[in-house]
């Protein structure tokens, strides 16, 4: 994972709107910091410290990388991709490269689609995926609801075809309900709206919560997901040694756990000291599970992953 050293406390946000949001936001998110970018920075940058860590934690070298898949709805550019940027700065010589965008499911998303790839073709033997976050360069300022949750930072990770008589990649499950994609987003910037001078005026190309998402939806899809990825992986909820998910409600997080019967502790949160990550929150708390010693071979886990527009996405491996 990479994250900017730019580190702003709850404390910030209770000066700049003029009232306590640090005690909501300590009781209900847990969140107590969150990493922005400074203006000499893009999330490229992340990327690439991302991925020459993954590549040197895997052992493997840049010209060994056949395939880059970045998630993020924060790209460096609307076009070209942000892949192909990272790819040149990275020295990625051999790779196929490509953005795909599910939001804050994108974690998950780009590592499904790596490894179909990875099963799919014989050409493709090691890909690094990653996820992306800039959101600190879209947030209103003055908007409570969206300004205090979100961060920046980037988690990347390698995968490999294997001769193993082992089964690492069990299964997955993917939905999109595409009823809410007007619940939130950023609205202007593409065809549809694009930034003129009046929109740069009014802030249009900032994040909005448009509506309110119901609740009880996070906790029901992700409840249902998991338990869909292990019948179809063959394996029983209970073994779920880690449950890696969207980061952005830590009670949605609990209810799910418990749901599916599993210690509250299976699954890793991040929040406290990172905000909300988006696409990149995923691979990040994986980052800190793995070099903490937490994970090992053998062991299964889940990522789970919801996000703007919805999309949904849910995966398994073997460690």
């Amino acid at each position: 994972m990479s994250v900017p050293d730019n580190v702003v406390p709850n404390s910030w946000f209770n000066e700049r709107l003029g009232e306590d949001v640090d005690t909501w936001l300590q009781e209900n998110l847990t969140i107590k910091e969150r990493r922005w970018m400074t203006e000499d920075q893009s999330v490229v940058d992340f990327c690439v410290e991302a991925g020459e860590k993954a590549i040197e934690m895997a052992g493997v070298k840049p010209e060994d990388i056949d395939l880059l898949v970045i998630s993020t709805d924060t790209p460096e550019y609307i076009s070209p991709s942000t892949a192909s940027v990272v790819c040149h700065k990275m020295g990625l010589k051999n790779a196929t490269s490509f953005d795909l965008n599910t939001a804050c499911a994108g974690y998950v998303m780009a590592s499904e689609t790596a490894a179909n790839f990875i099963k799919a073709n014989p050409r493709f033997n090691h890909a690094l995926v990653m996820g992306a976050y800039g959101m600190s360069r879209y947030l209103n300022l003055d908007d409570k609801k969206t300004v205090t949750l979100f961060a920046d930072g980037a988690a990347a990770g390698v995968m490999k075809a294997t001769d193993d008589d082992e089964i690492y990649h069990l299964s997955s499950d993917s939905h999109t309900k595409g009823e809410y994609f007007d619940y939130m987003g950023i609205y202007h910037g593409g065809s549809a709206h694009p930034v003129d001078e009046e929109s740069l005026e009014n802030g249009d190309q900032k994040l909005v919560f448009a509506k309110k998402f119901p609740k009880e939806l996070n906790p029901l899809m992700w409840t249902q997901m998991i338990r869909t990825v292990a019948e179809r992986g063959g394996f029983d909820v209970k073994d779920i040694k880690k449950a890696f998910m969207t980061q952005i409600n830590i009670n949605q997080i609990w209810e799910t756990m418990d749901n599916l019967g599993l210690p509250r502790e299976t699954a890793p949160t991040i929040m406290s000291t990172y905000g909300y990550t988006g696409s990149a929150a995923i691979g990040m708390a994986m980052d800190i599970t793995v070099r903490n010693g937490e994970l090992n071979k053998g062991d299964i886990f889940v990522m789970m992953g919801s996000g703007g527009g919805l999309t949904f996405a849910c995966n398994a491996f073997r460690y």
